[in-house]
């Protein structure tokens, strides 16, 4: 005959099972207010070029994202306890198959009211040397100590022969919902991003390090979005298929300045959250072209066009900060290795991929718009969604929805 269990172990697994709930990641409170999944596409918003399978930074081959999104609290800001409306993203650009592995890269600054740190060795070698972490402003620190660590423990010194890590960790401002400077991401918050990181499909919106952004004065956060793209050599010569990915921490822009699909949207769905423009925008663009780090700084150059597309001006205010890699290219880093050979994509075939690049910023920054959430944070503060039903209503009134 089985016992009952006894009040004391009753409490004991009670206590266990709130410890285990308290470490994982929180994706929701009763002060956002949760909805399916839609994304711009899904509304009718018509785009420029053909997406990858799942439409997202993850149909370049290899690179994987992952999240710790931290939301708890609720009122009167106390500094310290919150609420608390922020996150950490991290983008794996090889995997973590190939997590020592580095790739071809480039940085571009469009407007540097921000921080990206490591791209000063970026310029100078060529290489991203790990992956790229995304938090709010002032967790950068935290953040990027805490990715060395888990550089570290997954063996980056061992297997590189580098003992000195110069990481990739940029930041846009949530301090309008979230107690920035309450320092509530933590080095294991970091970690859960970076472990949890796959491929496939990619969540939007608010969520990792977006939590607590707001983009165009609506509620704005993480966004992505990808292009197919064919090219010949020659003419008799079969085609070869690329993949551009973007992915975006939208935090920028006025209303009135909104753009989509060519329409004023922002203009005919009116409203105000600040005074002036404190926000700012991280772009990563991933391809699988071979390029080398001087073409992917062009790539990176033209995140600008899209971002542009939606309506910024790239105010003094906003941080706009861009790289683009390539996952081409493998083990070009291998300094036991006197020479290497690469394959590169000639200057003058470059025009598709920068069109690419153009186009899938502009959905992703998008997406990170539609496939939002509204939410309340600090002192009450809220920001509402982009409404799906009023955004249609606009497109249709110029006559841009998709047919």
């Amino acid at each position: 005959m089985n016992a009952k269990p006894s009040f004391a172990c009753t409490i004991v697994a009670l206590l266990i099972i709130s410890v285990l709930y308290a470490r994982e990641p929180q994706t929701s409170s009763p002060t956002t207010t949760q909805k399916k999944v839609v994304r711009a596409r899904d509304l009718g918003i018509p785009f420029d070029g053909t997406p990858g399978k799942f439409n997202a930074i993850t149909d370049v081959a290899g690179v994987e994202v992952g999240y710790t999104t931290l939301v708890s609290g609720e009122g009167k800001l106390e500094v310290g306890k919150g609420p608390v409306r922020t996150g950490v993203t991290a983008i794996i650009p090889r995997g973590h198959d190939s997590l020592n592995d580095p790739v071809y890269a480039g940085v571009f600054s469009l407007n540097g009211n921000g921080e990206m740190t490591g791209t000063a060795w970026i310029e100078e070698s060529g290489f991203l040397e790990g992956p790229v972490v995304i938090t709010n402003t002032h967790s950068v620190g935290v953040a990027r100590d805490a990715t060395i660590n888990w550089r570290v423990k997954h063996g980056a010194a061992d297997n590189t022969g580098y003992w000195w890590s110069l990481p990739v960790v940029a930041e846009t401002w949530d301090g309008w919902l979230n107690d920035v400077n309450g320092f509530h991401v933590k080095p294991e918050h970091v970690f859960h991003a970076l472990d949890s990181a796959h491929g496939g499909p990619v969540e939007e919106g608010s969520v990792g390090g977006g939590t607590g952004m707001i983009c165009y004065e609506f509620k704005g956060g993480n966004g992505t979005a990808s292009r197919q793209i064919e090219m010949k050599e020659r003419k008799d010569a079969p085609a070869r298929s690329f993949t551009v990915g973007a992915f975006v921490q939208a935090n920028c822009g006025r209303r009135s300045q909104l753009t989509i699909a060519g329409v004023p949207v922002g203009k005919e769905i009116p409203g105000e959250v600040y005074k002036e423009e404190t926000g700012s925008i991280i772009i990563a663009v991933a391809t699988d072209a071979p390029l080398l780090p001087h073409q992917l700084k062009r790539l990176a150059r033209r995140a600008s066009l899209g971002l542009a597309r939606t309506g910024s001006v790239s105010g003094n205010g906003s941080g706009d900060l861009f790289i683009a890699f390539s996952t081409a290219n493998p083990h070009v880093a291998n300094p036991d290795q006197v020479a290497h050979s690469v394959q590169t994509v000639p200057n003058d075939l470059l025009d598709p991929i920068f069109a690419a690049v153009v186009q899938a910023t502009e959905e992703a920054i998008i997406n990170a718009l539609v496939d939002n959430r509204s939410m309340t944070g600090r002192d009450n503060h809220k920001v509402d969604a982009i409404p799906h039903n009023r955004l249609r209503e606009v497109l249709q009134k110029y006559n841009r929805l998709a047919q």
